[in-house]
């Protein structure tokens, strides 16, 4: 049998076509004999009716949901009374002449309807992932990937972009993410490890001279899982030469309108809100604040310089802060959720979380009998409280109180929203661009600087001066692009003069010169002969499609994600190998 027409295209003008269809058998209904069957391809449903007094060569009685079959016949109107509106072709059903059977099909381990498979197990659902994937949803969401996917390379072709397939198998640089490793067989004892990015080969291509450069990369690191990591994703991976900061948002911003346009139908307005990290930090507690609400924290360190309450003066004291947020509306907070609170502030390093809660007419607080009226006065004018309001305090130092308040405010909207006191839009779009990241940060471990993006990130041109004597306030020309709350994307402009890298290298990062050589030596050989300025930016793709399709999970727009452990249930791997394939590797297990 060969396909005619595809079951989401037979219309009324297709009346007394002879066709023939193929597909899997969604559902069977029986009328008295007749037998109406739902149709399924990828595309689409089409009835077809199967009538007992015609001589098909197959007995009726044997069909199943979920079988394979392919149908020859003619193309009849439905009565009136009979007309599905909700479907394409719901005005017209195809009287079957002849029935071929490619497959007949076991009852599934689990209904393929969307609505009831999500009550099933996860786990259930990905053992039988070919399954899970007839959903209609979880179609529609790899068709999303898929024009995703084009717009992109259309978007980065007529921008002047030349895409260029990096390598999966690369060195090891351990001062990332953990690696996969992967021992090589020709050279015995030495490794690659899987691409966690393609950050230096792309830098290498405009050394190269490509000037502009995309790639739909799939990228690999060894870390623990999430509802939003997996150890094998995908990014939109970006690098131009001869450009600056402003050029990439732009060139970033077209291409999130042109995705938000062509899957959502959704105009986004450019160009993006972009605020400082230390800003952001200030304002929200996070580098990726979610601006579809407010809540903002305001600095009272001045307020309680001289305070008689010991807490907050000493914190002045010592040279840390203190931050409050006014969270309005949710006086009514209960012991429960105001412990649950409580407990996340500890986690964060916080000793309790202080408060004040304004109800009735009153302020009710422990800590209020340690404030003067002064102090009451400038509580209230800086963050404008009134009936029904709760203050939260952090006091300790200034990342740290940003961050405890930062997370109160986020796990105060679902409190919120449970009382009908705030309403998120999930289709509200808050894109924003965060700049000026610390180009390092300390470890409170071992007391040496990390980078806080990658080593190879630019610092600002005025800052430069400081790495010499103050590492710690050098700002970078790194950027993400946050949206709703979660970084989407994330660059930078990159370190092209030699000298510069090997100083951070060395002498910031502590990097010993021949762990510098083994690891980057032709980077910074390259270097030498003519690295124009560059820069530029991965997006998260699995994270993107996502947000377009509305999904929880990023395992729901992967076609064979892994598990939260790392397991494919469907395939059962990981799993062991044959003693001789590790005796060709000289490897032998420790179990």
């Amino acid at each position: 049998m060969k396909r005619t027409h595809h079951c989401s295209e037979l219309t009324k003008t297709d009346k007394d076509k002879e066709v023939c269809l193929v597909g899997w058998i969604d559902s069977i209904r029986d009328h008295g004999g007749v037998l109406f069957v739902d149709l399924r391809d990828r595309n689409g449903i089409t009835q077809v009716v199967l009538h007992p007094t015609r001589d098909y060569s197959v007995e009726l009685s044997i069909l199943k949901p979920e079988s394979v079959i392919g149908i020859e016949g003619k193309v009849e109107l439905r009565s009136e009374d009979t007309i599905n509106t909700s479907m394409k072709t719901g005005e017209v059903e195809v009287y079957a002449d002849e029935i071929k059977v490619f497959n007949i099909a076991q009852t599934p381990p689990f209904p393929l309807e969307d609505e009831k498979a999500q009550k099933v197990s996860e786990d259930l659902r990905l053992k039988y992932r070919y399954l899970d994937l007839r959903r209609p949803s979880m179609l529609e969401a790899l068709k999303i990937r898929h024009k995703a996917s084009k717009i992109a390379h259309n978007y980065f072709d007529q921008s002047g972009y030349i895409e260029v397939e990096t390598p999966f198998l690369f060195k090891s640089s351990p001062e990332g993410a953990r690696e996969f490793l992967v021992p090589s067989r020709m050279n015995i004892g030495e490794f690659y490890a899987l691409s966690q990015s393609p950050q230096q080969m792309k830098q290498m291509l405009m050394v190269a001279g490509l000037e502009k450069y995309y790639q739909i990369a799939r990228c690999f690191r060894d870390e623990d899982l999430r509802a939003d990591r997996q150890p094998e994703f995908t990014q939109i991976d970006v690098e131009a030469s001869f450009i600056d900061r402003n050029d990439i948002y732009s060139l970033i911003e077209g291409l999130l309108k042109e995705l938000w346009k062509g899957i959502l139908d959704v105009e986004l307005p450019t160009p993006f809100l972009r605020m400082t990290y230390e800003d952001a930090m200030n304002r929200f507690g996070s580098d990726k604040p979610d601006m579809r609400f407010g809540f903002e924290l305001k600095d009272l360190s001045e307020v309680f310089a001289n305070s008689s309450f010991k807490v907050f003066k000493g914190a002045v004291e010592q040279g840390g802060v203190v931050k409050a947020i006014n969270i309005k509306g949710l006086a009514d907070i209960t012991q429960g959720e105001l412990k649950n609170l409580e407990d996340i502030a500890k986690s964060l390093g916080a000793k309790g979380l202080a408060f004040i809660k304004i109800e009735n007419g009153e302020w009710k607080s422990p800590i209020l009998k340690f404030f003067s009226e002064e102090e009451k006065e400038a509580i209230k004018a800086a963050l404008e409280t009134e009936e029904g309001d709760i203050v939260f305090f952090a006091a300790t130092e200034w990342d740290t109180a940003c961050n405890i308040l930062g997370r109160v405010r986020l796990e105060s909207v679902p409190l919120l929203e449970k009382r009908g006191k705030l309403k998120i839009d999930p289709n509200e779009f808050k894109f924003l661009w965060v700049v000026d990241f610390p180009l390092m940060l300390r470890d409170d471990e071992t007391g040496k600087f990390a980078a806080a993006h990658h080593p190879f990130t630019a610092p600002l041109d005025e800052d430069v001066p400081l790495l010499d004597t103050d590492p710690k306030k050098v700002r970078s020309k790194a950027y993400d692009c946050v949206l709703n709350g979660s970084e989407i994307g994330g660059g930078s402009i990159r370190i092209h003069e030699k000298d510069v890298q090997q100083k951070i290298f060395e002498k910031v990062l502590g990097i010993p010169e021949d762990i510098v050589q083994s690891r980057f030596g032709y980077m910074l050989e390259a270097f030498k002969y003519g690295a124009p300025p560059h820069g530029g930016i991965a997006m998260g793709f699995d994270r993107l499609i996502t947000i377009l399709t509305g999904k929880e999970v990023i395992r729901d727009v992967i076609a064979f994600p892994k598990t939260q452990k790392g397991q494919d249930l469907m395939a059962n791997c990981p799993g062991p190998v044959e003693p001789k394939q590790l005796k060709d590797l000289r490897i032998q297990l420790n179990t």
